[in-house]
């Protein structure tokens, strides 16, 4: 099953997702490349608060981009331009939050975001999202609740 794509949602559900986390969404045309974008092709870009996505962006790339803006200091949010950064006990809790949020955007959810993140290709130890997530990502959890960036 191909990933769900930007176009197949709402977006209204994601900007109000963004918008909670003082972020902004900038829809760029199919023709165009996304600024931002660390891996390029329909990939996500961050700069600064703004999230850009076209239509052939991944939901899941953009929920990806946008739990590192989340899970950054000020700092980095502020000098934030397509290199998100962080190391590896930010970038696990980065994947358990985009998990976490899927469930605002309908469509998504956790089981559709499991898939795409497999068929994507993230690499976990257990060999599926799902059984990282379920099974060994208590210390990306724990990373979270120390931050306070767990939705109530």
């Amino acid at each position: 099953m191909p990933v769900l794509l930007c176009k197949d949602i709402n977006l209204n559900a994601l900007t109000t997702l963004l918008q909670h986390y003082g972020m902004q969404l900038q829809h760029v045309d199919e023709t165009q490349v996304i600024p931002g974008s660390f891996w390029k092709d329909s990939e996500a870009g961050l700069i600064g608060n703004t999230l850009y996505i076209r239509d052939d962006t991944p939901v899941h790339s953009a929920l990806h981009e946008t739990c590192h803006y989340i899970c950054m200091d000020d700092t980095r949010k502020q000098q934030l331009h397509t290199d998100a950064g962080g190391d590896y006990d930010e970038e696990n809790a980065v994947c358990y939050l985009q998990i976490i949020l899927s469930e605002q955007i309908p469509g998504m959810g956790r089981t559709r975001m499991f898939s795409d993140m497999d068929e994507w290709g993230y690499s976990f130890r257990l060999g599926s999202a799902q059984a990282w997530f379920e099974q060994d990502a208590e210390d990306a959890r724990e990373w979270l609740v120390r931050k306070k960036l767990l939705p109530q």
